[in-house]
């Protein structure tokens, strides 16, 4: 097993028709740890799934290098740098069975001589026939055994025997699975492998893919769009657009503290709502006419800002719903989407006409248009200057 590193990593595409060059990756610098689930999200274009095939050997940087352990990989055939990748659309082989797909790597890790190469053909074309009659061949064997313990993880035992027409998306996208893990590869690469599956299959291969991950320990880059696949499994998420980082961190520490306005808008649904503010004294922000509150590792910050413009920045549950006082923000319930477990709340504000969404528990029930009065949390807001920004806490050492 093994870290990856992309160190000044860029990757620019020639226009098409005289049209300008297209640079999808700019100077990116990203370190992977060992045995790291890290999930890598961003907008579309971004530059995600460049940066896994850069990884992957498919395409080659303009500049900077990649490092997988601490082996160049930038130059060397894909063949050569242990990885293996799971694409969205499964790309298993449509004449080999469920065993073969997953062998398939297998076969191909080790160099054989055509002698070899004949006498484990002829083991696996006898291995239906009595025992006495087969031919044996230790690195078939092997490959069984292995083949045997993929399938018994991923419930594929009884699938063997099909061929990939004969399988559901969910069944395809384990064998894909189960494939690169045959390999037992130094980094597995996951590019959007549950894009394709309905939303209960969804869940279950996720918890799938993170058991598998954990027991195996091996290093994994997972590509997506979907924000609950970011959130519940990787151990650190890599934000990016515009082919640069945005920011790399926990889950948690993206969602509480976002680096910039595009991480605050980008990561948690829904997103974060935006108001211009003025900072005022005390510890104040200033929306209009309105006086908030603010509390918590801020608030020493705000003690230089006074007088500045600012964007302030609430989650969804940062909004408690509150009686009728003047100290709270009056708001119209504009749409209203019950979820079950909970309700969330697309609101306009009367002070200022900002849209703003709440999460409120399921009952009581909401309607468009009925008034309602919203009391934010002083501990949750997050400040960002006018470049978009987050405003740093002073350093308390």
């Amino acid at each position: 097993m093994s870290g990856v590193r992309f160190e000044a990593l860029s990757k620019t595409y020639p226009g098409r028709r005289g049209e300008t060059p297209v640079e999808v990756l700019r100077q990116l610098d990203l370190t992977i740890k060992d045995g790291e689930f890290l999930v890598l999200v961003g907008p579309s274009g971004c530059g995600k799934s460049t940066l896994l095939r850069l990884l992957a050997g498919l395409d080659r940087p303009t500049s900077g290098e990649i490092l997988i352990g601490d082996r160049p990989v930038s130059r060397i055939r894909p063949a050569q740098r242990d990885v293996a990748m799971v694409f969205q659309s499964y790309a298993l082989y449509p004449h080999l069975s469920v065993r073969d797909n997953l062998s398939f790597g297998l076969r191909r890790s080790q160099t054989r001589s055509p002698w070899q190469q004949l006498h484990d053909q002829f083991s696996r074309a006898s291995r239906r026939l009595p025992q006495a009659l087969r031919i044996q061949s230790t690195r078939e064997q092997q490959i069984a055994e292995q083949i045997q313990t993929v399938a018994k993880a991923l419930e594929l035992e009884p699938l063997l025997d099909r061929l990939p027409k004969e399988l559901s998306g969910g069944q395809k996208q384990r064998v894909a699975l189960g494939r690169a893990m045959a390999r037992k590869p130094a980094v597995f690469l996951m590019d959007e492998p549950l894009s394709n599956l309905d939303a209960k299959l969804r869940n279950s291969t996720r918890t799938r893919i993170v058991d598998l991950q954990r027991t195996l320990g091996t290093t994994t880059v997972y590509v997506t769009h979907d924000q609950v696949e970011a959130m519940t499994m990787g151990h650190r998420i890599a934000v990016l657009n515009a082919g640069k980082l945005q920011q790399l961190g926990t889950p948690m520490e993206l969602y509480n503290w976002p680096s910039n306005l595009f991480v605050a808008q980008f990561i948690g649904s829904p997103p974060m709502a935006l108001l211009p503010v003025c900072v005022g004294p005390n510890a104040t922000l200033l929306l209009g006419d309105r006086r908030l509150a603010i509390e918590g590792p801020l608030v020493q910050a705000l003690a230089s800002l006074e007088g500045q413009q600012l964007t302030a920045g609430l989650r969804p549950e940062g909004w408690i719903m509150a009686p009728a006082t003047n100290r709270n923000l009056a708001a119209e319930v504009s749409h209203c989407e019950v979820l079950g477990n909970e309700q969330v709340l697309t609101c306009r504000l009367l002070d200022g006409d900002h849209l703003i969404q709440v999460r409120t528990p399921p009952e009581p029930l909401y309607q468009p248009k009925q008034m309602v009065y919203l009391a934010p949390d002083p501990r949750g807001w997050r400040l960002f200057d006018e470049l978009g920004n987050a405003v740093a806490m002073p350093d308390t050492n």
